[in-house]
């Protein structure tokens, strides 16, 4: 196993209503510099959909406009961590994200977990220390195969409540 550091910053701003964490970068993503590169992982056409934005963006500044448009953060739960290739439930010798950081400089109401393992390494790390509702979602990740976009689809869609 080796030992990486998130290498991208979250997507948030002061109006940001909504976040939405991961666990930490695959290795498309790392690679990428980019949140859910890998073509198979359904985040971004999900977001795309509950966001009524169609197509789904084909760039990272279109992507970040996309979410930021909807008061929608990014960001991951892990900032470094010893991991072997993509895989979650390999994730050890974990250095939590700076949450307090971005939770002091957004308007987060409600927060996200895009997979069961994001949601036990916040309850771990943060859910202590902050009285924020919290909603794990299933993953999207390709190794998720047993859900079908339409059956991630109706798990995800209770995010749109949040939208303003």
């Amino acid at each position: 196993m080796a030992h990486f550091e998130h290498p991208f910053l979250p997507i948030f701003n002061k109006k940001s209503t909504i976040l939405i964490l991961g666990t930490f970068p695959s290795v498309a993503s790392r690679k990428q510099e980019f949140y859910y590169a890998h073509p198979q992982n359904r985040f971004w056409k999900i977001i795309a959909h509950l966001t009524k934005t169609d197509p789904v963006p084909p760039d990272v500044d279109r992507k970040k406009r996309m979410l930021l448009g909807h008061k929608i953060a990014l960001w991951d739960v892990v900032r470094s961590c010893d991991i072997e290739g993509s895989d979650d439930s390999r994730i050890g010798n974990v250095t939590p994200a700076d949450l307090p950081f971005l939770l002091g400089n957004a308007s987060i109401k409600h927060i996200f977990t895009n997979g069961r393992r994001a949601y036990q390494l916040y309850g771990k790390y943060f859910a202590k220390n902050f009285s924020i509702n919290v909603t794990v979602l299933p993953s999207t990740s390709p190794a998720n195969a047993i859900y079908s976009f339409e059956k991630l689809l109706h798990y995800w869609e209770i995010m749109g409540r949040y939208f303003n």
